[in-house]
């Protein structure tokens, strides 16, 4: 993973804990976690297939464009 072995991680982890705390870790998870979470929803969302009305709009520029 990224060329780091275990003393890294742990290392890293030492460091992080540290910085912000054994409190504040869940809670940084936690907002970690929601954010990956919105960005997958957000980038299944744009992956959807285009509506008819957006397809002729794209057309409609690229015919403009060409």
């Amino acid at each position: 993973m990224f060329g780091l072995g275990i003393w890294e991680l742990l290392i890293i982890l030492a460091i992080v804990v540290l910085l912000f705390g054994s409190k504040r870790l869940p809670m940084i998870g936690e907002g970690l976690g929601s954010m990956i979470t919105n960005f997958k929803n957000a980038r299944s969302k744009n992956s959807e297939k285009p509506s008819e009305d957006q397809t002729t709009v794209i057309e409609q520029e690229q015919k403009q464009a060409g």
